[in-house]
């Protein structure tokens, strides 16, 4: 009888201790977030043009972003497409909308211990109005769309960015909180070409329709 009390109480403290580990664990982490801008004109490398007309249609570049993750931005057909990170292949999981659209100049980045593990990055969406045939103002839509960010330490092939979320922006009152949670506990263990992203929150009817959702 004793000897079991004895191996009950070791196994009660045990289980307490690992329980105060992983309390400090969790309260030793920090979660916060850094803004960076995309700069076009000075802060972007743009890769040549391998024609006029193709310069006039769009282009690629590799932008500034925070601590060495770059922002890998491409332009054509009035459709802009992002990656965020350390990435082998920008185009392999592209952001981007099937509508006419572009992203805004500000991007925020989630960080855990001051390494980034998501982007926020809000992105306006040219609908077109069935009755006119053309982009109508009143109609333009806003998604916040979050992505993962390509590690520079992951292993060859799996160096990638894709979008792991989106939030309506217009459908939302708070948008922005809704898509740091979505960053926080999805964006951050999202794994590129095996999960499938989605709207969280409510949608509306000018929140477009994402190229990895057709």
């Amino acid at each position: 009888m004793l000897k079991r009390l004895l191996i009950l109480s070791a196994l009660f403290c045990l289980s307490v201790s690992l329980s105060m580990v992983l309390v400090k664990s969790v309260q030793a982490e920090t979660i916060s977030s850094i803004y960076s801008k995309l700069d076009y004109e000075n802060g972007c490398v743009w890769d040549a043009a391998e024609s006029e007309e193709e310069a006039q249609m769009g282009g690629s570049a590799v932008c500034e972003g925070i601590d060495g993750n770059p922002v890998y931005f491409a332009e054509g057909d009035l459709r802009q497409f992002t990656a965020y990170g350390s990435v082998e292949d920008p185009m392999m999981f592209p952001n981007g909308f099937s509508e006419w659209n572009s992203v805004h100049n500000t991007i925020e980045w989630r960080l855990a211990n001051g390494k980034p593990f998501a982007t926020i990055h809000r992105w306006f969406l040219d609908n077109i109005d069935p009755q006119t045939g053309s982009a109508e103002p009143a109609l333009r839509g806003q998604v916040l769309a979050i992505s993962t960010v390509g590690e520079r330490e992951a292993p060859a092939g799996k160096q990638v960015s894709c979008a792991a979320g989106y939030v309506d922006a217009l459908a939302n009152k708070d948008a922005n909180l809704l898509a740091r949670e979505v960053a926080d506990t999805v964006g951050r263990y999202f794994l590129c070409g095996k999960d499938r992203p989605r709207f969280h929150g409510n949608r509306g009817n000018r929140s477009g329709t994402p190229n990895d959702l057709e």
